[in-house]
């Protein structure tokens, strides 16, 4: 019974934590912090309604994935972010996943595998259509990138790289879907976002023809699509702001 007792509080204090995590991830993302701005753990507490020690943890947890900074008097402040630093964040992720796709294919991906990324793709397929005839479809090409994203990852088969990938993603403008909603305001962006799709198709033949080499290379490739979305989108602070985590990026011109 002690024991039971003892597990039920541990889950409601891991509760409190996640609840808390995305509670002052939000705030960031949303701008209702601003760089710069120093965190206030009772502030925080009243705000999110948890009490102080998930607080702390939530904002060690952020600090770890880039989000914040640990001040040396103590505490934590907002991060902001150069133009050049969200370039390397996108340049990391594509390296990482450049070598997932490299490993998908060289250690074979198995035909279940296989059958799901071919779905994701058929999915996408119909999303990006939409997208050209002026539907909105970019929830659902959100979901279902990511789902083909994240099934690299997995065919990669390696635990080590599966972390260090989560942790390139966790800045949220360094996502495979961070500026995705921006990319229908122009028939630029359009553009790109077609070209985006031709690359998940060629990602998909060279893994399930075992090209290495072509998977790793046409990977790479297609993260400057996420690099060229961002250049588009920071000749507007407006359009910026509309990207999650889109008010913690410093602006050249600012």
């Amino acid at each position: 019974m002690a024991a039971s007792l003892a597990a039920k509080a541990e889950d409601r204090g891991t509760s409190q934590t996640i609840r808390a995590q995305l509670a002052l991830r939000e705030l960031l993302m949303a701008g209702d912090i601003r760089p710069g701005e120093r965190l206030s753990e009772l502030a925080i507490v009243e705000k999110i309604g948890v009490s102080r020690t998930p607080v702390r943890a939530a904002l060690m947890t952020l600090a770890e994935e880039g989000l914040l900074d640990a001040i040396p008097s103590g505490g934590y402040a907002a991060r902001g972010f150069t133009e050049r630093e969200v370039l390397d964040a996108i340049e990391v992720r594509g390296t990482l996943e450049g070598l997932a796709a490299r490993l998908a294919a060289e250690r074979g991906a198995g035909t279940i595998a296989l059958q799901s990324m071919r779905e994701s793709l058929k999915r996408l397929d119909d999303a990006v259509a939409a997208i050209a005839e002026g539907q909105d479809a970019f929830e659902a090409y959100i979901e279902h990138n990511a789902a083909f994203h994240r099934a690299i990852a997995r065919m990669a088969d390696n635990a080590a790289l599966d972390r260090q990938m989560e942790r390139a993603v966790a800045l949220p403008f360094a996502s495979p879907n961070a500026f995705v909603k921006t990319q229908g305001e122009t028939p630029e962006t359009r553009r790109v976002l077609l070209v985006a799709q031709e690359q998940h198709r060629s990602v998909f033949e060279a893994i399930e023809r075992r090209e290495g080499s072509r998977a790793e290379a046409l990977m790479r490739e297609h993260s400057r699509v996420a690099a060229r979305n961002f250049a588009q989108t920071v000749r507007s602070r407006a359009a910026l702001d509309r990207v999650p985590g889109g008010a913690l990026i410093r602006l050249a011109s600012e």
